[in-house]
């Protein structure tokens, strides 16, 4: 039996799928199951599965639950040792996943791992949404080895040792089964946009590694269900990442963050609405953050248990700078200026 399952959630992906679903059979299926779960897609997904990739597996999903419940609830349906969590629009190399597997079969330590993620369009390029392996600074800004905000470098090596970071990208995310239902998968309430961060987090709370592998590489497109600057997007990112550090950050931090991230993310509505002229945008923080508050004492239990199986009083991995204060106040636009 093979002990890689990789699972693709697809919601109305018809074109990503018959685009990029082919080099994943080549590449993959020597070592691993392809299993696509299906968000109750209204297109032509699960014909074009049938027609073109009958040996493609297929979960049904009886409505959109999102990413995280939809890939819990996919998940709940396969036994495999490691599962691929894997984006419909990413293309895979050839060697790309044994160069994972021998990673994690030789390091039982470290709980999930990621790829090194190019942008599709511009290949020589990293891809935003988790380049070579992902950080958050003292304030839950998230960033990335290749990928400081809207700085995206150039891939010239810079990044191709494998290197323990805070996170992995869900766009191209192996994890163990083990590690993935001990934390409880990924928070179904968040329904997507940063619940493979608070994921790692809960996981690196247990004294679990995770790591980037670079020489495994594959290419994204990215955005294909909320572009950037959809105003839905900006909501659940501000609502998903204060949660995300409400159920996360320890307990001597907590208030002192929260108060801090208080101030930027008003300063941040403000710059949207005063210099951008973008109504929208203002609006998706301040709802954000109201639907925080609204919710918070949702997560009480959550914050609870995560502290009470918390094996050290710090964050190892979570860099305890500023990188609002690195990026625009010092000029440090790549991770290899960053003042340490």
């Amino acid at each position: 039996m093979k002990k890689v399952a990789i699972v693709i959630l697809n919601w109305n992906g018809v074109a990503m799928m018959r685009r990029f679903l082919p080099s994943v059979i080549k590449h993959s299926s020597d070592v691993a199951d392809i299993i696509v779960a299906d968000n109750d897609s209204k297109d032509d997904s699960l014909a074009l599965l049938k027609a073109e990739f009958p040996t493609v597996h297929t979960i049904i999903l009886d409505k959109n639950y999102g990413f995280a419940g939809g890939y819990n609830r996919a998940l709940e349906q396969v036994d495999y040792e490691y599962y691929m969590l894997l984006n419909s629009d990413v293309e895979v190399t050839e060697g790309w996943m044994e160069r994972l597997v021998d990673f994690m079969d030789a390091n039982p330590e470290v709980a999930a791992c990621q790829p090194k993620l190019r942008a599709e369009h511009s290949r020589d390029m990293f891809e935003y949404a988790g380049a070579s392996g992902g950080y958050i600074d003292r304030y839950g800004y998230p960033f990335c080895r290749g990928r400081v905000f809207d700085t995206v470098e150039k891939d010239q090596g810079q990044y191709d040792d494998p290197c323990e970071v805070m996170w992995a990208t869900g766009a191209a995310l192996m994890i163990r089964r083990e590690d993935y239902w001990r934390v409880g998968g990924l928070d179904a309430r968040f329904f997507a946009h940063c619940e493979e961060i608070d994921l790692c987090w809960r996981l690196c709370n247990l004294g679990r590694k995770i790591y980037c592998v670079p020489q495994s590489v594959v290419y994204h497109v990215g955005g294909g269900t909320l572009p950037k600057g959809n105003p839905m997007k900006t909501f659940l990112n501000f609502r998903n990442n204060l949660t995300m550090l409400y159920k996360n950050l320890p307990e001597a931090e907590l208030a002192h963050v929260m108060r801090v991230r208080r101030v930027l993310d008003y300063v941040a509505a403000f710059k949207s609405l005063l210099l951008d002229r973008n109504l929208g945008e203002f609006k998706a923080v301040v709802n954000g953050r109201k639907a925080f508050k609204v919710w918070r004492k949702d997560f009480d239990a959550d914050r609870r248990q995560i502290q009470a199986l918390r094996t050290s009083a710090t964050d190892a991995m979570r860099k305890p700078y500023s990188i609002l204060w690195q990026y625009y106040i010092h000029g440090c636009r790549t991770y290899r200026n960053i003042k340490e």
